[in-house]
């Protein structure tokens, strides 16, 4: 026997190491998805790909409610219609029951009806239109194209922020519209080289006028812009800008506190 050796512990045994430090406690992140669908797992994807984590352990907790029955967003904008309203608090509600303390939705034109609800959400929400227009800021001061949902453009969501910070934002035609709103629904419906096949004729379009990145302000439309093809410098994602500012909320939470 080892000279020295503690009781129980034969020769060769390992006294083992002492397990690592969990670490420290972040917020809860309730999402509220399904609008749609392949937009929230792609989100999700992202979301993963930002943490600043090597193990499962450095993951944060995530509670989500995957509603596809939520009514149709634009549809409800332009008719002046509440109805997707209740179950977007009622979503948001029912995340924080479960424990989040903060909130993202993955859907631009939902905030149309969340900024409603201001004042009155059980948990602090990282904004998708203000994450959107800093990264633009960010990478392209000069200014960008808005490609969003009709929904969104009629809401005036990124139009009045853009306002607030001085940024400088192009809209496109009334016909570039119809066809980036077709963009977003060929993506819902699974056919994402059709969608990707117009949306790089209408970002051709718009960089022929001018040269400045397209904000996909649709979290359909970077799944479209990924199918075309097209130069990743010259679209700002929504998608990866909500999943980069929920990761630095998380892993930086000046301002959200723990229940």
């Amino acid at each position: 026997m080892r000279t020295g050796a503690r009781d129980g512990e034969g020769v060769g045994t390992r006294v083992p190491r002492p397990p690592r430090p969990l670490p420290p406690l972040r917020p809860t992140l309730g999402i509220l998805g399904g609008m749609g669908p392949l937009a929230t797992a792609e989100f999700l994807r992202l979301l993963a790909a930002r943490v600043p984590g090597t193990t499962d352990q450095e993951h944060p907790r995530i509670v989500m409610l995957s509603d596809p029955s939520i009514p149709d967003r634009t549809a409800a904008v332009l008719a002046g219609s509440d109805a997707p309203l209740p179950p977007i608090r009622d979503g948001l509600a029912r995340l924080a029951e479960w424990g989040a303390d903060l909130l993202a939705v993955p859907c631009n034109t939902a905030h149309v009806y969340l900024d409603r609800l201001a004042g009155t959400l059980p948990a602090p929400v990282v904004h998708i239109v203000d994450a959107t227009l800093e990264e633009a800021a960010r990478r392209s001061p000069q200014g960008g194209w808005l490609a969003a949902t009709t929904g969104t453009v009629a809401g005036g969501l990124y139009q009045r922020r853009a306002e607030a910070l001085g940024y400088r934002l192009l809209l496109p035609g009334s016909g570039t519209q119809e066809a980036i709103h077709h963009t977003a629904t060929l993506v819902k419906a699974g056919r994402s080289h059709q969608a990707g096949a117009l949306l790089g004729t209408v970002a051709r379009g718009l960089w022929h006028r001018e040269r400045l990145p397209v904000l996909a302000a649709c979290t359909e439309l970077p799944l479209a812009y990924a199918a075309a093809s097209l130069p990743p410098d010259m679209m700002i994602s929504s998608l990866d800008a909500l999943a980069s500012a929920c990761v630095s909320r998380m892993y930086h939470p000046a301002g959200v506190a723990r229940r």
